[in-house]
């Protein structure tokens, strides 16, 4: 079945939840009722909670009403009978949707249940209505066009959560209940069981057992505190993407974690993320922001001296915090933080140069995820030709852009899919979207083409006639979040780290405390050689100390007792693959530093 009929299927259970609801509680003021990934929502204002165990019984319910093969009719109406109907049935929600719809345009509803609303210059006179039974729902659709199309085996309601109307804390709380859906019951099953390996792989909870990461009330939510052992996840992961990026002749710049406000406005940044800025006013009564990216400060590095053509492009790269003030409801472990670390870059280079540049950085993404036996799909988001309002430039600069990143990738000779409307605001891009072990879908990286900023920040260099000319801007993220991107790896490899990426490769037990000195010659021997190598020499027994370097996911013990002092050897014992049998410390050593080397898994 097509993607576009799947969501079709997800989209009309929403209404059929919306539906059963309705009669169970007819005082009930509904939302928004969006797909999401796997499923979908209803945000709700209902006389009593629903607790998790009414689910099962509501599932019933929507499959009784599927079972009746109801058409879902549409209709046209305009606007101010829509805005009687809803306000004849008490829907207050509706009733301001529509009323805003009516002074301000087009409508979107994101995933966290936002409604955004975009200034048209058209006012909206007519509104689409779904009818499903005596179910009558304010929605664009599409659905299906009888509940004979839903498999009523292949759907399930999965949890109940808090949700502020439009996103916005300051008004009203509604029960938001969610479904994941899917064509088939086996798809559902295969579903369900991913999830149960998913949680045993939740990087919150694997990232506290091995002793990677913490938060803190007293320091605030959504801001991560890094140990030892996490640090060097995140240095080594840093380091693997620059030392790529210097190979194509990046250089690393500093900037500053505040910034004016001008600065923001310049970008169109302050006018777009303005409610997501940490904002801080000096004691002179200036407007500053905490860093939420980088792009506006490398324009102004690019900009400190005059630039020829002979020296474009110019390749700058950065590893920096920025900031953003997600909603506390919105915070998930690393994957949706405060601080963000990116993995930042940024080339400017002439229209000519784009294609070239853009390969380079592809290079870099794919040699990047290869390491980890990431494979890559590829997506081309680009503007949405029905809402302009929502970007940067004009139409003709914009259809110029994707056309550029279009033919990169078609000179490559791959599939694609397009994604129209999730283009940056400033620029199209090419979104990588990987895949983890147990099939989930992420994006990993993304190249972003930049036609605006140049133009907005008054950038130029000295062409070949004399002339100035206006550089294009290439933005590229590998990790794009360093916090995201060990989220993703902490669950790819279920804590369970390759080598070379591993906060401690080796660990070390004597047999007794008689064989420490031994023990604590071997690891000098190898931390000399710059392996990451500790030693258990505490009073635990063998047993339990072998299991704490099992448990801790360490990809090699080396056990050393009597036998291998005598013969100067090792012991050696390999997570995953259990005891390797004996073997002489140098030939384990150089197998041991090709495999880090070379980045083995």
């Amino acid at each position: 079945m097509k993607e576009d009929s799947l969501h079709e299927i997800r989209h009309s259970l929403a209404h059929i939840l919306a539906s059963v609801m309705q009669k169970r509680y007819p005082e009930a003021q509904f939302g928004v009722g969006p797909v999401v990934e796997n499923g979908f929502y209803y945000d709700m204002v209902l006389e009593s909670p629903v607790e998790l165990g009414d689910l099962p019984k509501i599932r019933k319910e929507m499959q009784k009403m599927i079972s009746q093969k109801l058409d879902f009719v549409q209709e046209e109406w305009p606007i101010d009978k829509a805005i009687e109907y809803f306000t004849l049935h008490k829907q207050d929600f509706k009733v301001e949707l529509l009323k805003d719809l009516k002074e301000k345009g087009i409508t979107a509803v994101t995933d966290s249940g936002d409604v955004d609303l975009i200034e048209d210059t058209e006012s909206v006179t007519t509104v689409t209505v779904y009818k499903t039974g005596d179910f009558v729902d304010l929605c664009r659709g599409p659905h299906v066009k009888n509940t004979s199309e839903i498999d009523v085996k292949a759907f399930d309601l999965t949890k109940v959560a808090g949700a502020y109307w439009r996103g916005n804390e300051n008004n009203p709380q509604m029960q938001r209940i969610y479904g994941v859906a899917f064509t088939t019951e086996v798809e559902l099953v295969k579903y369900k069981e991913m999830l149960i390996e998913a949680e045993k792989r939740d990087h919150r909870k694997l990232g506290k057992e091995l002793d990677l990461f913490t938060f803190s009330e007293l320091i605030g939510p959504g801001l991560p505190l890094w140990s030892p052992r996490g640090t060097i996840l995140r240095n080594e992961l840093d380091r693997f993407v620059q030392e790529m990026r210097d190979e194509y002749g990046f250089e690393e710049v500093t900037s500053t974690h505040i910034t004016k406000k001008d600065a923001y406005i310049t970008s169109g940044h302050w006018d777009k993320f303005k409610d997501q800025l940490f904002k801080i006013k000096t004691r002179e009564g200036h407007d500053f922001a905490m860093k939420p990216m980088s792009c506006p400060h490398h324009t102004q590095i690019f900009d400190s001296r005059p630039r020829s053509y002979r020296e474009m492009p110019v390749r700058y790269r950065e590893t920096t915090m920025v900031y953003r003030d997600e909603q506390s409801g919105e915070l998930h472990g690393l994957s949706r933080v405060r601080s963000i670390t990116q993995d930042d870059a940024h080339i400017f280079c002439r229209p000519g140069q784009v294609e070239g540049e853009v390969n380079k950085v592809w290079d870099i993404i794919e040699r990047y995820w290869e390491a980890f036996r990431i494979t890559l799909k590829v997506r081309l988001s680009t503007h949405d030709p029905k809402n302009m309002k929502g970007y940067l430039g004009e139409e003709n600069q914009w259809d110029d852009a994707v056309s550029q990143l279009k033919a990169v990738i078609e000179n490559k000779g791959i599939e694609y899919s397009v994604a129209p409307g999730d283009a940056a605001f400033y620029g199209p891009k090419i979104d990588f979207i990987g895949a983890d072990s147990i099939g989930r879908e992420f994006q990993a990286s993304t190249v972003q083409l930049d036609f605006n900023m140049p133009d907005r920040f008054g950038l130029h260099y000295i062409d070949e006639n004399g002339d100035k000319d206006t550089p294009v801007m290439v933005h590229c993220a590998i990790n794009g979040s360093l916090e995201r991107g060990i989220a993703l790896l902490i669950e790819h490899f279920a804590g369970a780290f390759p080598l070379w990426l591993a906060p401690e490769q080796v660990r070390i037990i004597p047999v007794s405390e008689k064989f420490n000195d031994y023990g604590n010659e071997v690891r000098a021997k190898l931390k000399e050689q710059g392996v990451r190598v500790e030693i258990d020499d505490s009073n635990e027994s063998l047993g339990k100390r072998i299991r704490n370097s099992e448990m801790y996911k360490v990809p090699y013990t080396l056990v050393v007792g009597e036998k291998e002092q005598d013969s100067n050897t090792i012991s050696v014992r390999k997570y995953g693959d259990g005891d390797l049998g004996t073997q002489k410390i140098d030939d384990f050593t150089t197998t041991l530093l090709q495999n880090i080397k070379n980045r083995t898994l």
